[in-house]
């Protein structure tokens, strides 16, 4: 029984991949500490707690166009 796999036959795929799960995570990292931050820090960077819900609500894979590579 064999697999087939494009991933498998193209390691670049593979490795794009992995980047891309990678970067998933870092964002989600990245908005968990948002959540944590309080009003004041919020203020110091010009955001509303209500921006903080809505980044918060976004898919984990909607991140801004200058993030994409």
């Amino acid at each position: 029984m064999s697999t087939y796999s494009i991933a498998g036959r193209n390691p670049s795929l593979r490795t794009k991949g992995f980047k891309q799960l990678f970067n998933w995570l870092l964002v989600s990292r990245q908005r968990n500490k948002l959540a944590r931050l309080d009003d004041r820090a919020l203020d110091d960077m010009g955001l509303t707690r209500a921006d903080v819900e809505h980044e918060l609500k976004r898919p984990i894979w909607d991140v801004p166009c200058h993030w994409r590579g």
